[in-house]
């Protein structure tokens, strides 16, 4: 009892050192209904919020506050008398009235775009916008603090109780409340990073170079890094579009707010000394990717001093319950303002209940230093930076002393002090574990420096093998070794023998990312699943052991590879790889698919194994990826970056008793592109010759797809080796609405489907000197010269927040044996 009444003291404590002044509560009308977007703010003062679609509100303040202020057109402006520091469960019902307020004018539903003095300002700033912040200077460099906590939140006695937390009960020891939502919460995790950042508007580059960074309990935890990195990536205001979550939402400066986005002049006031108006916000429609709030602009300048950005819960994004974010302008002379302080909330839930537990992501970022026209020679920008080198991951106290823009409070001071101790604790090792493994598909055996996975490749199922059992190991000192051996082993029951894959990788130089790496492969493969071949010796498609097919899957292969390869970055993104393979294949079911070919040298004339040597120089550039790490396998941060490959093959005849002499070019070009705010298009080009006779094992294969996976650059209405080229050129494209389309629609809002249409395309021929060298083979040999061979798609997405649904259409060559006109396929995954 004494303990508890301590604890009660404590937050009460806390409550009078952090905030003056906390109110929540809900807005009703006379009939009970919420008053959705209704203006609540602190009476006499700016401080104020918007309520959200279910009319509920939190709000907190620095300062003492003795009246709370309520209002919407329509409706008596009520005034409701705060006695105590802290307010909650507020009940506020507005009365109807026919008269006008007397100060402010506030507007509700679909307002029009004519004659609003808002809209009037807003084109202000999309004139002015150019001019604002940095965007004056020729040059500009800053430093840039940032720090990253997750928290649990909605913690009850309930949970504090359960066997969860059985043993772990005095991570509750220090909880503390939300000021945006006013929820309780635990700090469980810190990042903090400092960051030098130069940039040059004339030359239009940018360069950000890490001096330290810190993490609570996880310091050699690079995906929990990465996947952060991701998650709060930078955003610009006064873009039309801000991206978050992988997402586009529309910015309520966007030129195209006003298609989306209601506005009205609220208010006008002086902030630090500069005559600004408030404008409100708030959606059109439900369900699109829009915030609500409101923010201050100058009267001279049309530049931002403050805006607040909260999603609507009706938005169509998964996982996450409220986005809320801040940002502060400063006020550098009479015509600049340059951003201070950013400040962003994410609340991430399984649902979005009220009352529903989850995790917080909260970010902040601070901007200070500023220096402008101090000009940079090109070659700075241009050099490379060591972006997690190892000397920014060790800073020492001093360091963070003198560079930390903002001081840590005493939660996140404590984050530091929990996780150390947390990790003593027998059962939180045993809940990172199982998350660990869930993440990486790897059991970490720490004590051997060795994992064990991946599990989900346990258990697999194909004609040849039957089912299918697989166990591999991999070295892992680190995240950062400089050098990895992998392997594996596996069994099939039906054609009883043992297949195995050995590889090893060694970054020999971590400057210019030179990488030597070598391995062996003896497998059962489903190959012509992609175009641009590679030579992965552990590489092996989903197709070859997939469970459930669509007709006879019996094209299969045996595979005996063997690869080296060198490879170097000369430049950020640009790889370069030289190397060389030796390979062996034949039919795994040679009854029901023939690799025999044409042989004038063997006995018989014909020959059912291709024994062949390759030399292979492989560029590949990313501009615009970003990743985490230094050792031999780095991780990808980003996906929003375009690939460009080009493959040479020289395949040579007599060395190893290799059999063919030819020579192959390919090259794909693939692009994911931001359509605004109607989602995101996957675009991938290929083209590719093989110049020379070579037998059917050797070409390239059409990729289709009898799996009842939706695989992106496959064909899901082709079967394997349905069409086989030697010169081919394809298209796919692949565009994702994010729900734009279906959130027109009344009756499919709530749903939060997504739609998801695609179109792919091949043409390709198949010289006649290749059909004669392989016509002992027994199934069809078919290209598509005559006409470019073509698929469409419509998909449904998000259903039930995991599961995809595609349905293929055939456009043409109905003709083909075995044509399938129509097809389903699915997937699943967690998603945004």
């Amino acid at each position: 009892m004494i303990k508890k009444f301590f604890f009660v003291l404590f937050c009460f404590v806390s409550v009078l050192n952090f905030a003056q002044t906390k109110v929540s509560g809900v807005v009703l009308d006379e009939f009970g209904e919420p008053v959705a977007f209704a203006n609540v703010l602190f009476k006499n003062s700016t401080e104020g919020t918007i309520t959200n679609d279910d009319g509920r509100f939190y709000m907190e303040s620095d300062n003492n506050h003795s009246v709370l202020q309520i209002s919407f057109v329509g409706y008596e402006t009520l005034d409701i008398p705060l006695t105590a520091k802290v307010t909650y469960k507020i009940e506020a019902v507005l009365k109807e009235s026919g008269e006008q307020l007397d100060e402010v004018v506030i507007f509700s539903g679909k307002l029009s775009k004519k004659n609003n003095p808002a809209i009037d300002i807003l084109k202000k700033i999309w004139a002015k916008k150019r001019e604002n912040g940095l965007r004056k200077y020729k040059q500009y460099e800053y430093d840039k603090y940032e720090k990253v906590e997750f928290d649990l939140n909605t913690i009850d006695s309930a949970l504090i109780k359960s066997k969860m937390f059985r043993g772990l009960e005095f991570v509750f020891d220090d909880l503390d409340t939300s000021r945006v939502t006013g929820k309780t919460y635990l700090p469980i995790f810190l990042n903090e990073t400092f960051h030098k950042v130069n940039g040059d508007n004339v030359l239009g580059v940018k360069k950000e170079k890490l001096q330290g960074s810190k993490n609570s309990g996880f310091s050699n935890n690079q995906a929990i890094t990465a996947f952060v990195e991701d998650l709060y990536s930078d955003y610009d205001i006064y873009n039309n579009y801000l991206k978050f979550f992988d997402k586009s939402f529309t910015s309520p400066l966007s030129k195209t707010g006003v298609d989306v986005y209601n506005y009205a002049l609220a208010d006008s006031a002086f902030i630090d000394n500069k005559w600004c108006y408030n404008i409100i916000y708030y959606p059109r429609r439900k369900n699109e990717l829009t915030f609500k709030g409101d923010f201050w602009v100058n009267d001279s300048t049309y530049a931002i001093k403050k805006i607040n950005l909260e999603v609507t819960k009706s938005a169509n994004i998964n996982w996450v319950k409220e986005i809320y974010i801040e940002q502060e302008f400063d006020v550098v002379n009479d015509s600049v303002f340059l951003l201070k302080r950013d400040y962003m909330l994410s609340d991430f839930s399984l649902n979005k209940k009220e009352s529903s537990k989850g995790i917080y992501g909260k970010r902040t970022t601070i901007y200070n230093n500023y220096k402008f026209d101090i000009p940079k020679d090109k070659k700075f920008y241009k050099q490379s930076v060591d972006e997690y080198s190892p000397e920014a991951f060790s800073r020492d106290d001093t360091f963070w002393t003198k560079n930390r823009l903002e001081r840590l409070n005493k939660d996140e001071k404590g984050v530091y002090e929990l996780l150390d101790t947390l990790k003593t604790v027998p059962k939180f090792k045993s809940y990172y574990n199982i998350v660990s493994i869930l993440g990486s598909g790897y059991v970490e055996i720490d004590k051997w420096n060795l994992d064990i996975g991946d599990v989900y490749s346990v258990f697999g199922y194909n004609d040849a093998e039957g089912v299918r059992v697989r166990a591999g190991a991999r070295t892992y000192f680190g995240q950062n070794d400089p050098w990895r051996v992998e392997g594996y082993l596996a069994y099939g029951f039906d054609d009883d023998k043992v297949k195995h894959g050995i590889s090893a990788k060694w970054l020999v130089d971590k400057k210019s990312r030179l990488i030597i790496s070598g391995g062996h492969r003896q497998d059962i493969e489903q190959l012509g699943l992609s175009l641009t071949a590679t030579n992965d010796v552990l590489g092996r498609s989903i197709a070859s052991s997939s469970v459930f097919t669509v007709g006879s899957n019996d094209r299969l292969t045996n595979i005996d590879l063997s690869a080296f390869s060198i490879e170097v970055e000369p430049v950020n993104n640009l790889r370069l790889r030289v190397g060389n393979s030796y390979r062996k294949l034949s039919s795994a079911l040679p009854n029901a698919f023939s690799l025999d070919y044409v042989d004038a040298e063997s006995p018989t004339g014909i020959s059912s194994q291709i024994k062949q040597l390759d030399f292979t120089t492989t560029l590949i550039y990313t501009p615009g990826k970003r990743t985490i790490g230094y050792g031999v396998e780095r991780k990808n941060i980003n996906d929003e970056y375009s690939t460009l490959l080009f493959n040479y093959s020289k395949g040579f005849k007599g060395p190893m008793d290799s059999d063919f002499d030819y020579d192959k070019v390919q090259f794909s070009y693939g692009q994911p592109w931001q359509i605004g705010g109607f989602g995101r298009l996957y675009s991938t080009v290929e083209i590719g010759k093989t110049f020379g006779e070579v037998p059917l094992g050797l070409l390239n294969v059409i990729p289709g797809n009898q799996t009842l996976f939706s695989i992106y650059n496959t064909f899901p209405n082709l079967d394997f080796y349905e069409f086989v080229t030697d010169t081919y050129a394809s298209v796919h494209l692949e565009h994702n609405f994010n729900g734009r389309l279906f959130s027109r629609i009344p009756f499919m809002r709530k749903l939060n489907l997504r739609e998801i249409v695609g179109l792919r395309g091949v043409w390709g021929e198949l010289s006649s000197e290749n059909i004669a060298l392989n016509t002992p083979t027994n199934i069809p040999l078919m290209a598509p010269s005559d006409q470019m061979y073509w698929e469409y798609s419509f998909g449904i997405g998000n259903i039930f927040k995991i599961l995809r649904v595609d349905f293929n259409f055939r456009g043409n060559y109905f003709d083909n044996p075995n044509a399938r006109p129509f097809s389903v396929t699915g997937s699943f995954g967690f998603n945004f």
